[in-house]
């Protein structure tokens, strides 16, 4: 009792604490610092000063004296007894001395109950324990005051026993620890959703940080990737540079050589000339019987007179920088790094559209066929293969090749401007003069032109020969297809099938296109002819390399649903037909003399 009542007079009369640095006034009266320094602060205004305990007035604000013995006390008693934040939860109501800790609340007492006085607690019926809590006025009814007992869910709330016998008589009610547990079991089922879901999630979150991560790693590589090739394309350019401007040196010295052997020989002539010109003068100042018996004219005149305009003919043509040269190193060049890119970075295929079938390249060289191995005999040559390398079956076992090629003229009206086509419709030339045809629907505008003939049936071949063009295809397209715009260019589209070939340094590098796929071939031409072989029927359409021995290129095998024409395209240089029109033989295994099959027109 005696430290209960030390511990009173250790209580500021402001915040009712145990004090906190302890001042006292003139008065006596002890207060916490910042207890009174609020109180004083509040009475500045009325420049009336007191004292918050005995109310007696100062005049002037009153100074504060630290009181050390009461800070001491103050701070002996506070060690003594356990601090506040070391107790968690709810405190006993009746410990008032020192907070100890509740073990259970009474809704009918409204207190919460340590272990001491939870045994001499009530044990009637109507004192309902729980567990601590520090509001028991929300345990009870508002209008009746008594403990909710009941639960009713057609009014979702908790009632008590009167309210349940009047505003809620007839309503199915629960007790309040039934309804709990199935509220709690829907709440359990709801959770349990809950944490499967937030799985889902978490498993989506990782899924997409991985996806992430993967996918800088890619981007990663692929800037490593790039920087590299950008790396080797300016070596090549480099390197390119280097062989043009050499190219260029080296006329530019040959040409200066010629050029001063050129001036020397003339020198030496006219040095020739004036000596000449001298006697003559000299023989013109002499006595007439000197004149006379003086050499003739014709001794006195240049023995090689006209020589020096033959010398300087053709100055302009072997004495000259050959733009022609170094423009195709250049460009052949080029052509080379692009198909070096094309080769890294093939173009990604677009989709499948039947009934058109895509043929795969094949990673094997292509199978040289001599003459004698394919059943050549004058008339009939080898047609089919089954693919790059495949089996090659001879015309008399049912090929498409027969006594002849077939006739192919171009279609001036067609030809792009930019290609020259011959009189006998042969041959297609790129030139940068500009024809001046019509512009019609159905011209060209990519240095391309087709035939006017059409193949709707049969078995056909005709052949091609490839001059100084650096960049050339040919092959068949349907009379449908575009003719403006980049998928106008055979191969560019699903309405024409290509043989591409790019001149490089000593051959020239082989794809094939169609409906925008490149497909680089291992197979590299050296001959300038190539033979193309169609069988409308079978819808397979070959290229072959007319060298010796002959190698077939490329099969495309589709199901062909319009007319055929022969398409050319040409970037410098010129493509010429070659053949004349002949009828087909008609493939059986009993073949009479002169059967043929569809005239291909």
């Amino acid at each position: 009792m005696a430290s209960a009542d030390v511990r009173d007079e250790l209580l500021c009369s402001i915040c009712l604490n145990i004090f906190t640095d302890p001042v006292t006034l003139r008065c006596g009266h002890n207060f916490c610092r910042v207890c009174i320094d609020r109180v004083l602060n509040t009475q500045d205004e009325s420049g009336v000063y007191s004292c918050p305990e005995c109310r007696e007035e100062f005049q002037e604000r009153p100074a504060l004296q630290r009181n050390i013995n009461l800070h001491n006390v103050a701070e002996l008693v506070l060690s003594t007894q356990p601090r506040q934040e070391e107790i968690t939860g709810i405190c006993c109501t009746y410990c008032i001395h020192a907070p100890v800790p509740a073990v259970k609340s009474c809704l009918l007492c409204e207190a919460s109950l340590c272990d001491n006085h939870l045994k001499v607690h009530s044990k009637a019926a109507e004192h309902v324990l729980t567990e601590p809590s520090t509001s028991q006025e929300n345990r009870k009814c508002p209008v009746h005051k008594k403990i909710l007992e009941y639960y009713c869910p057609e009014e979702a709330a908790c009632i008590c026993v009167y309210c349940s016998a009047g505003e809620h008589r007839g309503h199915q009610v629960e007790m309040l620890d039934e309804a709990s547990e199935k509220k709690k079991e829907r709440l359990r089922n709801v959770l349990q959703k809950l944490i499967t879901k937030r799985e889902g999630t978490e498993e989506k979150v990782q899924s997409l940080e991985e996806h992430r991560k993967k996918a800088q790693e890619k981007a990663a590589g692929e800037e490593e990737r790039v920087t590299a090739l950008f790396i080797d394309i300016r070596r090549r350019l480099d390197d390119l540079e280097m062989r043009v401007q050499s190219e260029i040196s080296r006329q530019e010295e040959q040409v200066s050589l010629s050029v001063s052997e050129l001036i020397q020989k003339l020198e030496i002539k006219k040095e020739e000339l004036s000596r000449k010109m001298r006697d003559i003068e000299e023989l013109c100042n002499t006595d007439p019987l000197t004149v006379l018996q003086g050499p003739d004219t014709g001794d006195l005149c240049d023995p090689e007179e006209g020589g020096g305009d033959e010398d300087t003919a053709g100055h302009d043509k072997t004495h000259n920088v050959d733009m022609d040269v170094i423009t195709g190193k250049l460009c052949a060049g080029i052509s080379h790094i692009i198909t070096y890119l094309q080769t890294i970075s093939p173009a990604k295929p677009k989709k499948r559209r039947p009934p058109h079938r895509r043929v795969r390249p094949s990673t094997s060289h292509p199978q040289a066929l001599s003459l004698s191995d394919t059943g050549y005999r004058g008339d009939d040559v080898i047609v089919r293969t089954g693919g790059v390398g495949g089996k090659v079956t001879a015309a008399g076992e049912g090929g498409i090749y027969g006594e002849g090629p077939a006739d192919i003229l171009l279609d001036i009206n067609t030809a792009d401007n930019n290609i020259l086509i011959s009189n006998d419709l042969k041959t297609a030339t790129w030139t940068d003069i500009k024809q001046n045809r019509p512009e019609t629907a159905e011209r060209f505008r990519c240095r391309q032109v087709i035939s006017g003939r059409r193949f709707s049936s049969g078995r056909h071949y005709w052949d091609v020969e490839i001059s100084r063009s650096l960049l050339w295809m040919v092959g068949m397209c349907y009379p449908s297809m575009d003719r403006t715009g980049d998928q106008s260019m055979i191969g560019e589209n699903n309405k024409s099938w290509s043989l591409c070939g790019r001149a490089l340094d000593n051959y020239i590098q082989c794809a094939v296109i169609y409906d925008n796929i490149h497909i680089m071939l291992p197979h590299e031409i050296s001959s300038d002819r190539v033979r193309i072989c169609l069988d409308y029927e079978a819808g397979q359409l070959s290229f072959y390399e007319l060298c010796d021995p002959i190698k077939h290129i490329h099969t495309y095998t589709a199901t062909f649903t319009e007319p055929l024409h022969a398409a050319l395209y040409v970037w410098v240089g010129y493509i010429k037909i070659s053949g004349r029109a002949a009828a087909v033989r008609k493939p059986s295994s009993k073949k009479k003399s002169g059967d043929i099959i569809g005239s291909g027109i």
